[in-house]
């Protein structure tokens, strides 16, 4: 049943779910499928796959508008149980939605090296070998800048879904999770970036708050009396 402003909360759900699904398989395609370790094999990667390596960039940049959109559809679900909270979460992902782009200049960059141009002739063949990985390792620490805005916007979200009454408390629990591994990987890549194996032992299921709740708005959507409740008491 919709509100008087004519919004569908299950409608608004499933299709936040849905967007909020396919970020997986996009996130997996932008990641960068190159040895980090061997200078020369990912150079001569780059030249040999420049058609997979372009994908990645389109796939990382599609998923930062999918991100937007699914921020701006969790505001209109989330708003009824505190706007401000709400308002917060969208600034967060949003301030993230730039560094993550712009960080796609570095792997552009990366390729653009060794695309044997005329006016790279200027360095040698090693130095190009040297310096394609060089922005391929900035674009991970430009990751790592984003991801702190990644894990900042789960806290909030993490916070109204626990309070909503109409998506499971667990939800919110293991986003408030979610949101604290990324910032425990991220910090800890920049103060202490040998121990960084050890802490991602511990923060590789920053996701599994999020892919959960994906799948429960996307197949269950919510508890649209609770949700009807909660506007009316918000209105």
């Amino acid at each position: 049943m919709a509100t008087k402003e004519n919004i569908n909360p299950n409608k608004i759900a499933r299709m936040a779910g849905f967007l909020y699904i396919i970020l997986a398989p996009l996130g997996m395609l932008g990641m960068n499928p190159f040895d980090p370790s061997d200078v020369t094999t990912r150079a001569s990667n780059i030249m040999a796959s420049e058609s997979q390596f372009r994908l990645g960039i389109m796939s990382a940049l599609i998923t930062q508008i999918v991100n937007i959109l699914v921020v701006l559809l969790l505001y209109k679900l989330l708003k009824p149980v505190n706007k401000d909270y709400s308002v917060l979460m969208v600034i967060f992902l949003l301030a993230g939605v730039p560094i993550a782009m712009l960080n796609q200049i570095n792997q552009s960059a990366a390729l653009l090296l060794v695309s044997g141009a005329d006016y790279l002739t200027a360095f040698s063949p090693d130095q190009l070998q040297a310096l394609a990985p060089l922005f391929l390792d900035l674009r991970e620490h430009g990751l790592s800048i984003a991801g702190l805005f990644w894990g900042l916007w789960l806290l909030p979200m993490g916070y109204l879904v626990f309070k909503s009454g109409y998506i499971p408390k667990i939800l919110g629990i293991l986003l408030i999770i979610g949101g604290f591994s990324y910032l425990i990987d991220s910090f800890t890549f920049f103060l202490f970036p040998n121990f960084i194996a050890t802490i991602s032992l511990f923060t590789d299921f920053t996701w599994l708050g999020e892919i959960f709740l994906a799948l429960w708005l996307l197949i269950k959507g919510v508890n649209v009396e609770q949700w009807e409740k909660r506007a009316l008491e918000s209105a």
